[in-house]
């Protein structure tokens, strides 16, 4: 079971080719047996399951593949299912708090479970000044993409807040796994967002 308000909890892991920040949304397309175990677990219990980035291995089941975790990873809470296709799952999850795995193990189905510490979430402060442009930035791509039909992002919008900016930045551009994992690992918002920042200018996104 998993107590927001405890520092420690035993998890559910669900391993990815992708990086789910605090806050942000995951699209999952279930289909593997130990997965809908999973999620059917979650939905009558009613809690989360821990997305952890892949290292090494694929997400998909392949025999005695090596499969390596990341340490750091995030909770993801269930928002909407969508069962109307026998055996498949469509999900809509949105990003809690991160933890890191302490001990970690794979059951005889194939899951992946852990012992995990759950990490403090972002401290709320505002985008210093000379970083306000990244908020103005990501307030403009969000709304370019809606015109397209596109919802990249949970609501409420929080541009007044530096870690959720840096967040949203950091699904948006075209980072690498690894970068993304790293970013999302740091404990500073301010440092994750100067670093977005850094980014921004370096390709004439802001000025």
């Amino acid at each position: 079971m998993t107590d927001a308000r405890a520092s420690r909890c035993d998890l559910d892991l669900f391993p990815l080719r992708a990086v789910l920040f605090p806050d942000g949304l995951l699209g999952l397309k279930i289909f593997e047996a130990r997965y809908l175990d999973l999620i059917g677990a979650c939905l009558r219990e009613q809690r989360p399951f821990g997305v952890v980035g892949l290292r090494q291995g694929s997400e998909v089941r392949q025999g005695n593949e090596a499969v390596e975790l990341e340490d750091v990873g995030t909770l993801a809470e269930i928002l909407e299912v969508d069962g109307d296709q026998p055996g498949i799952l469509q999900l809509r999850c949105r990003g809690g708090q991160r933890f890191r795995l302490e001990r970690r193990w794979q059951e005889p189905s194939g899951l992946w479970r852990a012992s995990a510490e759950l990490l403090p979430a972002d401290a709320v402060l505002a985008p210093p000044a000379g970083q306000q442009g990244c908020a103005a930035s990501l307030s403009q791509a969000i709304g370019n993409l809606h015109n397209q039909g596109v919802h990249p992002c949970l609501k409420p919008y929080r541009f007044d807040d530096a870690g959720w900016v840096a967040n949203r930045w950091c699904e948006l551009l075209p980072l690498s796994q690894q970068a993304r994992q790293r970013l999302m690992e740091l404990d500073d918002p301010l440092v994750r967002l100067n670093l977005v920042d850094e980014f921004l200018r370096s390709k004439g996104v802001i000025g």
